[in-house]
């Protein structure tokens, strides 16, 4: 049986790149498109400092000599737009190319952090969730009640405290789902309506807005079902859309627009599966507000990291787990134009192979 050498590399768990001798990123498998954060296209001509940082200056002189073989097991270095990590990293020479070099990468705590997770340590964030639990819940069961009674005193409003209620329980089983982080799997996805997502969470950030708040639509209406798990998109949505409002606040003439679209090409190893999951479905969430601190945008996704002075940096931390539990991924970049600039925040999903059930095909 021949073996085609292309979807050898895009088959394999480790991120692998290809240098150049330059050290310029040549290619780069699916693996490695996830671990960056960044498709091939963009880390192509990019030099290999550019995106991974070595804390170790040795290490990175040992890889750019390029003539002979690197091994080395958990080094730390910075990854452009992911924080730092610590990796297990291996180089090699290609024959016959002088100069030519394949890289590959895996993240070693990532995989230490899995391993607890599954033995049931007793990590202090993961531990968080249990200890708050009920002097959260305690509150949201009053603010459920509340709302019940609302309904029954003011009847033109149930459509508001229907709202009221829906959040409320969707929060409460958030919390649940917090709860035992460390000692389950994700939910199962299933088809999921993109565009009703939104506009729940469209819905949910206009009640908590104090000002009327104007959300511009560009859907394709032709897109089918993802697949994803409907309470964390739509969870998923609220976190970058209450972002994008508060970016953009301050602006004379402040836009917020959510586009969706299909995006072939983007391709995600995902653990437990044997081929790349393509994710050739795009939720955009644009703001034209002043856009993301520099000091923070390779740590943007790392917990506590904020620059909300209220702030408590988990939103967005929690926003990956959410993503990733899909096997979609999350990015952002910075678009300048005239008059000022873009910030995008592009979600990227998998599509499902049937309708949603009990509705018919597409996303209308």
């Amino acid at each position: 049986m021949e073996h085609d050498p292309p979807r050898v590399l895009a088959s394999l768990p480790q991120a692998l790149v290809v240098l150049g001798p330059d050290r310029r990123i040549v290619s780069a498998n699916p693996a490695a498109e996830q671990f960056f954060g960044q498709s091939a296209r963009r880390l192509a001509g990019r030099q290999l400092d550019e995106v991974l940082d070595f804390a170790a200056p040795r290490l990175a002189e040992r890889i750019a000599e390029a003539d002979a073989p690197v091994s080395a097991r958990q080094v730390e270095a910075r990854v452009a737009g992911q924080g730092t990590r610590r990796l297990d990293v291996t180089t090699a020479p290609l024959v016959d190319q002088p100069g030519w070099q394949v890289v590959t990468l895996l993240d070693a705590a990532a995989a230490e952090a899995i391993s607890e997770v599954a033995s049931g340590g007793d990590d202090a964030v993961l531990r968080a969730p249990d200890v708050l639990a009920h002097e959260i819940k305690n509150p949201l069961a009053g603010i459920r009640g509340a709302a019940q009674l609302l309904a029954r005193k003011l009847p033109g409003d149930a459509a508001l405290t229907t709202l009221i209620a829906d959040e409320v329980d969707r929060i409460a089983k958030l919390i649940d789902q917090m709860q035992t982080l460390s000692r389950r799997s994700a939910d199962p996805v299933a088809p999921c309506n993109l565009h009703e997502a939104v506009r729940r969470a469209i819905a949910v950030i206009g009640a908590a807005s104090d000002a009327p708040l104007r959300i511009e639509e560009e859907f394709d209406p032709s897109l089918p079902p993802v697949l994803g798990h409907a309470g964390a998109l739509v969870q998923v949505l609220i976190n970058l859309l209450a972002n994008a409002r508060d970016a953009c606040a301050g602006m004379e003439q402040p836009r917020l627009v959510v586009r969706t679209r299909f995006a072939s090409g983007l391709l995600l190893h995902a653990p437990g599966q044997a081929a790349p999951v393509r994710l050739p479905i795009e939720l955009r969430v644009s703001d034209n507000g002043p856009g993301i601190d520099p000091a923070l945008r390779e740590r943007l996704f790392e917990p506590f990291v904020t620059s909300k002075r209220s702030g408590q940096g988990l939103g967005l931390a929690l926003v990956r787990k959410l993503v990733a539990d899909m096997n979609g991924r999350i990015s952002h970049d910075r678009e300048q134009a005239p008059g000022g600039g873009w910030t995008h925040f592009r979600l990227h999903l998998p599509m499902a192979r049937g309708p949603i059930p009990g509705e018919g095909d597409g996303q209308s």
